[in-house]
Parts: structure tokens; sequence; C-alpha cells
């Protein structure tokens, strides 16, 4: 049986219009989100648009996700992305690598064990979005961290209520941005990001700040100092580092 979070955001899906969006996103809005409860069970699907609007939200619809950071090997510098003008939620903002969810649409995306769902789905939207190709960041060589679960609204109609699973990889890819999805794109070192954070009329997404402020730098810190002995960050050297077994609830 649905739950009354399901069956309100069912009942409000009628009223939303699109028409005045942008085209392809809001094609991309019909993509069906994989709902779960505060424990990250899988409960249902729901189309994008339904998921993040702050009405549904406010009733308690909430949703799969994933935050993928891409650190170069040689380096340790982290990819950001800023967010395309043509997005319906967040535009503008910078934020890491790729932000996106898995799909009820694909099997291969619902597979809870080792993440593999999440990993499926970061590797098809950081093609999707910046264009790196699938054979650079293969499934299996993401390391996974820990889930968030977080509440962001973006303006008065949309928002954003996840439960976030945090996925490093270190890689050296090739960027052809989807120019529909990514305005502008860079690689930082911490300080950079840090300067970014502390400069007047930079925008940033909720779940990348939120993200920075309890977990990101000390992370970095741990990815920097357990080098290989080629002188190479590696991601998968941060197995362990957090429990991941149990959803944080940040706000």
């Amino acid at each position: 049986m649905a739950s009354p979070a399901v069956l309100a955001a069912q009942a409000a899906l009628a009223s939303i219009d699109l028409s005045g969006y942008d085209k392809e996103q809001s094609r991309l809005m019909d993509e069906r989100c994989i709902l779960v409860d505060e424990q990250d069970n899988a409960i249902g699907a729901m189309d994008k648009k339904t998921c993040h609007l702050m009405e549904n939200i406010n009733k308690g619809l909430l949703h799969r996700a994933f935050s993928a950071f891409v650190f170069r090997p040689s380096d340790g510098k982290l990819l950001l992305q800023q967010r395309a003008s043509e997005k319906i939620t967040f535009p503008d903002m910078w934020t890491n690598t790729c932000c996106s969810h898995p799909l009820d649409d694909f099997e291969e995306e619902k597979m809870e064990k080792d993440q593999l769902g999440v990993r499926v789905a970061a590797t098809r939207k950081l093609e999707h979005e910046l264009g790196i190709p699938a054979s650079q960041v293969p499934a299996d060589q993401f390391q996974y961290l820990t889930r968030i679960h977080y509440l962001a609204p973006s303006n008065g109609m949309w928002g954003e209520h996840e439960v976030d699973y945090i996925l490093f990889i270190t890689a050296d890819v090739t960027v052809t941005p989807n120019p529909n999805e990514i305005r502008d794109h860079k690689y930082v070192d911490k300080a950079e990001l840090q300067a970014m954070f502390d400069a007047p009329g930079n925008s940033f997404t909720p779940w990348f700040k939120l993200i920075a402020r309890d977990f990101l730098f000390g992370w970095w810190d741990a990815l920097l100092e357990r080098k290989n002995p080629q002188g190479q960050v590696v991601a998968k050297n941060l197995a362990g580092i957090v429990d991941g077994s149990k959803v944080i609830k940040m706000t």
C-alpha cells in the first residue's frame, strides 16, 4: 500500500506545469526516483518532478540520491561543476563533480548490495553531464563513504529531500560538458575551494555546503596522506575511514 506521502504527492501532481522551463530539463523530470524512508529502505518510485516539489517534500516525500567527487590522481585536486542556468533546481550554483539520482527506470540502479545501484548511476550521470566516458569512471572504482539525509529548498516551489550517498573516485578523466547541464567546471585544491566559499558572489548547492562543512576537508586530508607508492591519491585507500552503515541526518 502506498504511504501517505506518496498518495499526497500523487494528488498534487496534476497542478504542476513545466511549460515555462527548458524543454530538455522538463523531459528529465519524468525520470523516476527511488522513494525511501528515513532509514533508506526503498518504498516505491515517483517522477523527479513530484519528488522535488516543496509541497510534497513538506509532506514527507524522500528519495535516494548520490554525490560523486572526482579527484585527479596526480595532485588530488577536486573537479567542480557549476550547474547550468537551464536547471530547474539550484541553477547556476557551484557543486561537487556530479549530483543526481539512481533511477527506478533501470533495474541495475535499484541494486542495493555494496551500493551498486548508486555507483552505476554515478557512472551514467558523469557521462551525461560532463561527457566523461564510462570506461574512465567504472562503477567498481567508486569508494562509498556514507549517506546523509538532508532537506533544502531551492526556491518557493522546488527543493531537495534526499538520502544522499557520498562517493569518491580518483581518475584521470576527459571532460566534455553537456551545456544543458554544466555552465562551467574547474579543478581546485583545498585552499582554492575555501577561497571560493569565502568569496562574495559565489553560490553553492546546499548539499555540497553541508558535506564540505562536516566531512569533505577531513576526508580530503586523509586522501592526500594515503598516497600510493607512486605518489598518487587513491580513493579506495579511504575504505573504513567512516562507518557508512547508518544514515546521518544533517541540518
